[in-house]
């Protein structure tokens, strides 16, 4: 079993907030595997699944921590714990604001980069969890960051956005088999990153 964990705030003030990626994937990959009904556990919503490899069937946790994006380990901490899974066994999907819209990263180890959701889980898990780090760009300024990753994504992000969704379900065996950089690259090669600047991203001018 591996978990797989999106990242974000619950409610329906923050749905659609670009802080909210992860929760759209994990929503996506939810139903282009066909999990089973969501339900409350370890402080999230779950639902479970298998995604098929070309090694078999590989049974997945799927999380969306309720805790608040700040408190995400306490809720992926307990899982883990529970399922005695191991950090390598763990894919997090988050936004990312040091990569342009629509850009897609796979990464294990290392920092928070100023993600507090990250930083939390590393505070539970140790670091070597891997990450799927969802491109959302960044404003140009750092006293615009808050404002950026809690505001709505703009109807002209529409397209970028829905493409890089389902090309992490779509693509996701290469992940469950634990191949990451086999991962990263067909998320790519099905929804290429748009071709903007971040602050035209963060004004809507794509």
């Amino acid at each position: 079993m591996i978990i797989i964990a999106g990242l974000g705030n619950p409610g329906a003030k923050y749905e659609k907030n670009r802080h909210n990626i992860g929760f759209m994937a994990a929503d996506e990959i939810a139903r282009r595997w066909r999990f089973g009904p969501e339900r409350a556990k370890f402080q999230s919503i779950v639902s479970e699944g298998q995604v098929e490899t070309a090694d078999g069937p590989v049974k997945v946790l799927l999380m969306k921590p309720q805790t608040y994006m700040n408190e995400s380990g306490r809720a992926v901490g307990e899982a883990a714990r529970f399922y005695k899974i191991k950090p390598s066994e763990i894919i997090v999907f988050h936004d990312e604001i040091d990569l342009a819209p629509g850009r897609f990263r796979m990464k294990t180890g290392g920092g928070a980069a100023g993600q507090n959701g990250v930083r939390s889980l590393i505070s539970h898990l140790g670091a070597d969890f891997r990450r799927a780090r969802m491109g959302i760009g960044h404003p140009g300024e750092k006293e615009m960051v808050m404002p950026h990753v809690l505001g709505d994504f703009h109807k002209a992000e529409q397209p970028w956005l829905d493409a890089l969704l389902q090309a992490c379900a779509d693509a996701l065996p290469f992940a469950a088999a634990g191949d990451d950089e086999r991962y990263q690259g067909e998320v790519l090669r099905l929804a290429p990153a748009p071709k903007f600047s971040p602050r035209q991203a963060a004004r809507g001018e794509l």
